[in-house]
């Protein structure tokens, strides 16, 4: 059996462990990503669950507000489970994704990308990280209330704020 130097064993073992650390690094970064999925939407399901435990003594539909505004939850208001309720008031003191994205509008005289909205969202409120799809789809909602407005142009998607003096 013949042996190999110790040069090609070094560069082949050099290789391998640059191969195993780039694929390291990748799977860091793809775990990040999820990591960053995963708590956007737990911050949607507190969201949603605050809003659950507001209405919960609401039996009819037509009760429940189109958008919840932001406010405290009852002190009467029970949690689905005992851990959730220090995270489930104090997101509910947050204000909605859609009520910051109405708020932002606002600001704007022209039509405004989705991409430069949840810019200014994310550096007026660094704790909020939506996903660029969750700023979408909240714009997207809040077109199919009224109470924002989607224009087109060549292959970009602008919004404007729907005012009220201009429905009336």
């Amino acid at each position: 059996m013949t042996r190999q130097p110790a040069s090609t064993l070094r560069s082949r073992y050099v290789e391998q462990v640059a191969s195993d650390l780039e694929e390291n690094h990748r799977r860091q970064q793809e775990l990040e990503n999820e990591l960053g999925v995963l708590k956007q939407e737990e911050s949607l399901l507190v969201d949603l669950l605050s809003l659950a435990e507001r209405y919960e003594g609401c039996a009819d539909p037509s009760h429940l507000p189109k958008q919840a505004q932001a406010e405290p939850v009852p002190a009467t208001a029970r949690p689905v489970a005992h851990t959730k309720k220090a995270g489930a008031k104090a997101n509910a003191r947050r204000p909605l994704l859609g009520d910051l994205l109405e708020e932002l509008l606002g600001r704007h005289a022209e039509p405004c990308p989705a991409k430069d909205l949840r810019e200014e969202l994310m550096a007026e409120h660094p704790k909020r990280n939506p996903t660029p799809q969750v700023v979408r789809n909240t714009l997207e909602s809040l077109v199919a209330k009224g109470r924002v407005r989607r224009h087109k142009q060549e292959r970009s998607v602008l919004y404007t704020l729907v005012e009220a003096d201009r429905t009336g």
